[in-house]
């Protein structure tokens, strides 16, 4: 029992160890969550007012612009997929890995041939285990993402989809951030720009701001599309950012929540195997001396 004893001892002692790491990583993501919350809130508006104005832009000036031109016959598609760099965040990087095999198989399914690119260590893993062919990847900045990087990325993309021998299609797989509780796997088509058409009266909340164009509607779009396709990454990047702290968050609290559950397992089982010992080193000493009480009596 002595050699139970310490085991179980180890075992609390380890678990305890566990138990500190799952908290601080807990408390670290519970402090960051709230900032990444504030900047997807903040970005908000304008990617939507930015996507609304280059809609506007595209819908009423009739310029057939190489981001807004939708091919005949698409035969590429590049898919940008948000993980994370680090783990112990639940099945974050795997429910939007698992998305963008969806779409995937659903690009091919079309007939189209689909280029990947990466963003994180997680999914730059994954790829790179199964052998899957990747153009470009980032990593180094998944739970604060900047917008030199959504540029950077967003610049790539945009050459790629102009230049002939690139791609037709510009497809986003990220998590988006609906509450600390539910963080949802989205796939969201970047490019070409999806052009409203059709006589049918939009929704007051769908209504399109009209402008004046100066000097042109071709230089207007040449300056606003770049800065849309940018402007939606960053927003994509900042929605994932808050979505993985706040996955992380809920997972390292059900990590720790086990602990304690492990450590009031191990310490009943620790009480039972010490109370067995003492239990048995009293009936030996009893035993002991109802012996010697009986050998005397014998020879008495």
């Amino acid at each position: 029992m002595a050699v139970s004893l310490r085991e179980y001892r180890a075992r609390i002692k380890s678990t305890e160890s566990m138990k500190k790491i799952t908290r601080a990583m807990e408390l670290i993501a519970a402090s960051r969550i709230i900032k990444a919350q504030q900047r997807a809130k903040a970005a908000a508006p304008y990617a939507h007012e930015l996507t609304r104005a280059v809609s506007a832009v595209a819908t009423y000036s009739n310029v057939d612009h190489p981001l807004t031109t939708e091919p005949e016959e698409p035969r590429r598609a590049a898919v940008l997929i948000v993980t994370s760099d680090r783990g112990l965040a639940g099945a974050y990087s795997s429910s939007v890995l698992k998305e963008a095999d969806r779409l995937t198989t659903l690009l091919r399914e079309e007939g189209k041939d689909v280029q990947h690119y990466i963003t994180g260590r997680k999914g730059e893993a994954y790829f790179k285990f199964r052998q899957r062919p990747v153009v470009q990847s980032w990593t180094g900045f998944s739970d604060q993402p900047t917008y030199d990087v959504a540029a950077e990325i967003g610049q790539t993309l945009i050459d790629t989809f102009v230049d002939d021998e690139g791609v037709d299609e510009v497809h986003v797989v990220y998590t988006r951030f609906k509450s600390m509780l539910v963080q949802e796997p989205t796939a969201i088509r970047l490019l070409p720009l999806s052009v409203v058409e059709g006589e049918e009266t939009p929704d007051d909340a769908d209504l399109l701001p009209l402008y004046e164009f100066e000097p042109s509607p071709e230089s207007v779009l040449d300056s606003l599309l770049p800065q849309y396709v940018q402007s939606r990454i960053f927003f994509c990047l900042l929605q994932a950012a808050a979505s993985e702290l706040a996955a992380r968050q809920k997972a390292m609290k059900a990590a720790t929540d086990n602990a304690d559950e492990l450590i009031k397992k191990f310490t009943r089982i620790a009480n039972q195997a010490r109370q067995a010992g003492i239990t048995q080193e009293i009936s030996e000493i009893v035993g002991g001396v109802n012996a010697l009480a009986d050998a005397q009596a014998a020879n008495d």
